[in-house]
């Protein structure tokens, strides 16, 4: 019989489970400093409600199948669409609405690096009156988020209706589906390369359009370098919320933005704003995503309702955390008790006690083994300091603590143990 997981999943150990603890962690004060509410969407949608988002053929790309009652449901592939039906449905909610939300997500995609068929999701949702504010409400949430985490990213900005009315009146395509193609096509050039692309797509768009529009997305900068460089694009800038927004921004003293025209986000639902955000040592894309949605509300029945909102992985984002040695500093502070002779096991198991209700994490030997063996189980769990109780000191009411780190021994009274311990964790 084969026991092995599907593939594209994998079981959760220690470090890792710890390490998207620390991720939710940082997450939550966020949400609290914006005032966003926490909930989580069902894990389980009708299949319906999820192709409102990905379209009929989401899916061959997600996890679905028919249930006992023949209705035909399926394992959410994200947290917006979730966030989106409740808000949509909830006609009692005073706008504007923000809502986060962290949970495990499925889908049925090629495994890659940072990126599971199961895998973990943070996401924020603004659903507003369109206004330009709820879109650098999310940016800034985005940018703290990251200073919070230890990690200096590049946020980069684009207008999707900035790139529609240029393709419109200076290229001259008036087919909406031609434009959606060429924004998809565009969206694929970072991952693919322009001329890859260009053979793509040269059944479905005209070539010298989709190099334009290629050329144009190359463009980064200030407001000012994209116009400098793009002369064309003035009258569409002038006109576009990137202004607004960037201005915003910079009252809200958030620095780390510039406009990306390559930035277009290749699902159909966008309508605005969009971005995506950077780490320069991470090489596995962009570790967030988000822009402007007021498409997907309205598909659920709400042209009156606006929404914006950004999503990220956090297994991809775990993998910047340790270019950057973020998560080894993220180890726990462990304190193992060790002891001589059975003599003093339930001396032990009172300094545990005593180390343990004053917050301090603390393990021990549970087999009665020898003193070494005890100090090699205490290297092997990681612990930053070992206390070491034996009959003569106990007796005296003292006991050994030595730092894992250089090996250094001191003897203290045990009434002080917990202003010892702490104070050796604060110089190690």
């Amino acid at each position: 019989m084969n026991f092995d997981l599907p593939r594209g999943m994998r079981d959760l150990e220690s470090d890792e489970f710890r390490n998207i603890g620390y991720v939710r962690e940082k997450f939550l004060e966020c949400i609290s400093l914006f005032n966003f509410k926490l909930m989580e969407p069902s894990p389980i949608e009708m299949l319906s409600t999820l192709e409102t988002k990905g379209g009929p053929n989401i899916s061959n790309e997600i996890y679905n199948f028919t249930d006992k009652a023949g209705r035909k449901i399926a394992l959410r592939f994200d947290l917006t669409i979730g966030l989106t039906r409740f808000v949509t449905s909830r006609r009692d909610l005073k706008m504007p609405v923000k809502i986060g939300a962290f949970g495990g997500v499925w889908r049925y995609d090629e495994p890659q690096a940072g990126r599971y068929r199961y895998f973990h999701q943070w996401d924020i949702e603004i659903y507003d009156s369109f206004s330009n504010e709820s879109d650098a409400e999310t940016i800034e949430f985005v940018s703290m988020f990251f200073k919070k985490l230890g990690l200096d990213v590049c946020i980069e900005l684009n207008d999707r209706q900035l790139m529609e009315q240029f393709v419109r009146q200076r290229l001259g395509v008036e087919d909406e589906d031609i434009i959606l193609e060429m924004f998809r096509a565009v969206d694929k050039v970072p991952k693919k390369g322009a001329e890859r692309v260009l053979r793509e797509y040269k059944d479905k768009i005209q070539y010298s359009l989709l190099q334009r529009i290629i050329d144009l997305s190359k463009t980064k900068g200030s407001i000012e370098e994209v116009v400098q460089s793009q002369r064309d694009l003035t009258k569409y800038m002038e006109k576009s919320r990137l202004v607004e927004l960037i201005d915003s921004l910079k009252s809200r003293r958030v620095d780390n933005v510039r406009i990306n025209l390559g930035i277009v986000r290749g699902l159909d639902y966008y309508s605005g704003m969009v971005f995506e955000t950077f780490d320069p040592l991470t090489e596995t894309g962009a570790l967030v995503g988000g822009g402007r949605y007021d498409n997907l509300s309205k598909a659920f029945g709400r042209k009156d309702i606006g929404a914006t909102g950004a999503a990220g992985g956090v297994e991809r984002l775990m993998l910047a955390l340790g270019k950057h040695g973020i998560l080894r500093l993220n180890q726990p502070r462990v304190t193992y008790v060790a002891y001589t002779s059975n003599g003093v096991s339930k001396d032990a198991l009172e300094v545990v006690s005593i180390l343990r209700n004053n917050g301090i994490a603390t393990d021990y030997d549970l087999h009665g083994r020898t003193l070494r063996k005890q100090l090699d189980d205490a290297s092997v769990k990681g612990a930053f300091v070992t206390v070491i109780i034996s009959p003569d000191e106990i007796e005296r009411g003292q006991v050994t603590i030595r730092s894992m780190k250089d090996g250094g021994e001191t003897k203290q009274q045990i009434r002080d143990i917990v202003k010892d311990v702490n104070e050796l964790f604060l110089r190690s």
